[in-house]
C-alpha cells in the first residue's frame, strides 16, 4: 500500500487550528490541571511501585480521565490496565502475538498503539477490541515507535525511516480508511543514520501547538517538525547533555519531560512558545527506575513503565511501573 501525498489531505485534516488544540483530546493531557487540591493529596497514598504481569515487557504508557494506566507489551502486544489507586489491573486486550510499542488514550476510549513491523492499530480499551489496523509503510526497515494525538491526526514516528506517518481523523473522530495515511519525510535539519538504529522516537507538540518535536535518540537530537512540509530544525537546548538515550516525550504547558532510559532519568526543559529552544531545568531519577522509556501524567506524579532492557527478558521477569514527582 503506497502512502498517500501529503498535499490536499494533509492541509484539509491538519490545520493549524487543529495543531493549535493539539492537547485539548489527549486524555491524558486534558486532566493536568484539573484534580482538586485534596483528591491530589490523598492521590500521595498511592503506590509509587505498580507490579505489572511477569515477563509483560512494558514500553509504552498512556492514561485517561481515570485513575488508570494503559501499558502495551513487547512482547505479545497484549494491552494491560493499572489502577493508580490500588496498584491492581489485568489484561484488558489479548495481543496479536507482535509488539505494541508506544500509545496513546483519546477522549472516545480508543487506544492508537504503534507496533513497530507491524504498522499501528486502534483498540477499544473499554472492549479489547481491535478496530483498525494500518500498514504505515511499505519501505524496509520499519519501527513504528511512538504515537502522539491531535485533534485531526494520530502522529506515529518511524525509528528506522525518516518520516513520520499521520491518521487523519474524519468528523468526531472517524477513522481514516487503510489508503489514507499520510507520510511526511523528514528533512532539513535532520540527519537520518541508516540501519536498524534508533532515530525517530518520542514525538509531542511545541507548546505553541503549530509544530511538532521529535527527539532523535541515536544522535541525542530534539528536533521541531514543521507538520506540513517535514522540515526539521534542531531545538537549540544550550548547554544540556545530548539525549542520546532520550525516549518518550511529555509536554505540559511550556515543560518537556525527555525520559532517558538508559540513565534511568527524566530530564526536564522549559521551552521556547514555539518549540525553537530550550533551557534544561533539572533531572528527576529515582532508585526504582530499570531503563524506563516513557511517561505519563497524573496528580503532580510522572509513572514510567521500567522496559529493563539490560535485563534479558524471561517469562519470569519481574516488571513495574513507577511513580515519581514531577
Amino acid at each position: 500500500m503506497a502512502p498517500s501525498p501529503p498535499h490536499s489531505a494533509l492541509a484539509h485534516h491538519l490545520s493549524r487550528r487543529g495543531l493549535l488544540t493539539a492537547g485539548a483530546v489527549t486524555a491524558g493531557a486534558a486532566l493536568l490541571g484539573s484534580p482538586a487540591h485534596a483528591a491530589a493529596r490523598s492521590a500521595r497514598t498511592w503506590p509509587t511501585v505498580i507490579p505489572l504481569p511477569n515477563g509483560f515487557r512494558p514500553e509504552g504508557i498512556t492514561i485517561g480521565g481515570g485513575p488508570y494506566a494503559y501499558l502495551g507489551s513487547l512482547g505479545d502486544g497484549s494491552i494491560y490496565r493499572a489502577d493508580l489507586r490500588t496498584g491492581e489491573g489485568r489484561v484488558i486486550s489479548t495481543g496479536p502475538g507482535t509488539p505494541s510499542v508506544g500509545l496513546k488514550l483519546d477522549d472516545r476510549g480508543r487506544l492508537f498503539v504503534a507496533g513497530r513491523g507491524q504498522g499501528a492499530r486502534v483498540v477499544d480499551a473499554r472492549t479489547g477490541a481491535i478496530l483498525a489496523s494500518y500498514t504505515l509503510t511499505t519501505a524496509t526497515p520499519t519501527f513504528a515507535n511512538d504515537v502522539f494525538l491531535t485533534p485531526r491526526a494520530a502522529w506515529f514516528t518511524d525509528s528506522f525511516q525518516p518520516a513520520l506517518y499521520a491518521l487523519p481523523l474524519g468528523r468526531r473522530g472517524a477513522l481514516p480508511a487503510a489508503d489514507d495515511i499520510v507520510r511526511i519525510t523528514l528533512s532539513g535539519d535532520w540527519s537520518q543514520t541508516p540501519g536498524e538504529v534508533v532515530n525517530a522516537n518520542g514525538i509531542t507538540r511545541t507548546p505553541d501547538g503549530k509544530a511538532l518535536l521529535v527527539v532523535q535518540s541515536g544522535v541525542g537530537g530534539l528536533h521541531r517538525v514543521d507538520p506540513r512540509t517535514g522540515v526539521t530544525r534542531r531545538v537549540d537546548l544550550g548547554d544540556a547533555a545530548p539525549l542520546t538515550n532520550g525516549d518518550g516525550l511529555l509536554l505540559t504547558g511550556r515543560t518537556l519531560y525527555v525520559v532517558q532510559n538508559r540513565q534511568n532519568a527524566i530530564d526536564v526543559f522549559t521551552l521556547a512558545a514555539d518549540g525553537t529552544s530550550g533551557v534544561f531545568h533539572k533531572r528527576v531519577t529515582d532508585p526504582d527506575l530499570d531503563v524506563p522509556t516513557t511517561a505519563a501524567a497524573y496528580k503532580g506524579r510522572l509513572y514510567l513503565p521500567n522496559a529493563r532492557f539490560t535485563t534479558t527478558p524471561t517469562p519470569d521477569t519481574t516488571y513495574a511501573v513507577v511513580a515519581v514527582d514531577r
